[in-house]
């Protein structure tokens, strides 16, 4: 009877997929073995043309988004609804079904409803981006528009990139608290994002701002300088250095995007290290926890996983930045891991956030559990970033 409760609650589901009448899906009540997951929200997106299920993983400290088409989507829920959660409430634009396990006991309420409409599905649609004016004189600079003031055609790419990490950013800075805020970019290169967060954050929101661009090359620095001064942007500059000989005391956010190996290590020690509300990276290679992999220490079981190049890569990636997350946590902050640019534009498209949330002491103890089991099973000594969290 259970088995059977569980198929007409998927029915439900399926039918409101298919008749784009879904509005939202919750699961609660989780007692599976996966630590701190307290619930899931699931709703249907349309991305490039595919639609899917959009799941979010709530966790004590994170959370996780993974999309997936109906088929892996039904089967996951399917498990869950089984094994894993207690709970799950579907709501439609005709009806809301509540799903309620105790045991091999399965109950199902329905309970039809009018006058709703279903959210957009639409992952990818037209958005304002957040920056509509072309006529600017850094982004002629930067080589994105041409004397005319129009995108050029093999700088679009480019162009979206900038208004995506506008908008992923702009809340987030926005979010701290404070009359103005001051933010600092690791290993800034050419200053793509300050430039275009500098001109939305002063201009468009209208929230003062001061903006660091940390770079090696003093080329760039230079350059960025001169920039920022013909755009009028007197709160931002760059100064040449290293990311571990910059001080970053009172920054409320660090940022590095692409910052290659244990340079993005580097970043967010100094987040950690300043206090800053806001640390966010998008990590560039993981050679660091590579190297130990490769050194064949992982446990056995784990021999068929990693014996192929480009599955240890992807699994040192995973490891090395899911460390980073945890060390984050164990420091007081929140995190999410997310892609924020399709890997069409980039594989290395993964984007850690962490905000502070003052949690510093709590679960540590499950935390150094959490860190110390992955590096045992992976055959890990030492994360870089724990090193410099030890000084």
């Amino acid at each position: 009877m259970s088995t059977e409760r569980i198929e007409e609650f998927l029915s439900a589901v399926k039918s409101a997929f298919a008749a784009n009448t879904l509005i939202k899906l919750k699961l609660g009540g989780y007692h599976g073995s996966e630590p701190d997951l307290k619930s899931v929200d699931v709703k249907k997106i349309v991305a490039k043309g595919v639609e899917k299920f959009s799941f979010t993983f709530h966790y004590k400290t994170r959370d996780i988004i993974k999309n997936l088409i109906q088929p892996e989507a039904i089967g996951h829920l399917r498990t869950a609804l089984t094994d894993e959660f207690r709970s799950a409430q579907l709501a439609t634009t005709e009806l809301d079904v509540s799903f309620e396990r105790n045991g091999d006991k399965v109950r199902l309420k329905r309970s039809e409803v009018a006058g709703r409409s279903a959210p957009s599905t639409d992952h990818n649609r037209a958005k304002n981006r957040p920056l509509s004016e072309t006529n600017k004189p850094y982004l002629q600079a930067l080589g994105i528009t041409g004397k005319d003031g129009v995108v050029r055609n093999d700088a679009q790419d480019k162009f979206r990139q900038i208004n995506k990490m506008v908008e992923i950013f702009a809340p987030l800075i926005q979010a701290i608290p404070g009359d103005s805020v001051t933010i600092v970019d690791m290993g800034a290169g050419k200053g793509y994002l300050d430039f275009a967060l500098y001109d939305y954050l002063a201009n468009v929101a209208h929230r003062p701002v001061g903006i660091v661009g940390v770079e090696l090359r003093p080329a760039l620095v230079s350059d960025g300088n001169a920039t920022a001064a013909a755009s009028g942007f007197e709160g931002l500059s760059f100064q040449a250095g290293s990311i571990m000989d910059y001080d970053a005391s009172g920054a409320d956010a660090v940022i590095a995007l692409h910052a290659c190996d244990t340079a993005t290590d580097d970043a967010i020690y100094k987040g950690i290290a300043a206090g800053a509300a806001l640390i966010a990276v998008a990590p560039c290679c993981h050679k660091q926890i590579r190297r130990q992999m490769e050194a064949g220490a992982a446990a056995p079981v784990l021999e068929g996983l990693l014996r192929h190049g480009i599955f240890m890569e992807r699994q040192a990636e995973m490891v090395t930045d899911t460390l980073r997350a945890l060390l984050l946590e164990l420091n007081g902050y929140r995190t999410k891991v997310f892609e924020f640019v399709s890997d069409a534009h980039t594989p290395k498209n993964n984007l850690i956030v962490a905000e502070k949330d003052g949690r510093v002491g709590r679960d540590r103890d499950a935390i150094l559990a959490q860190i110390a089991d992955i590096k045992a099973m992976f055959g890990v000594g030492q994360h870089y970033l724990e090193g410099l969290l030890q000084r």
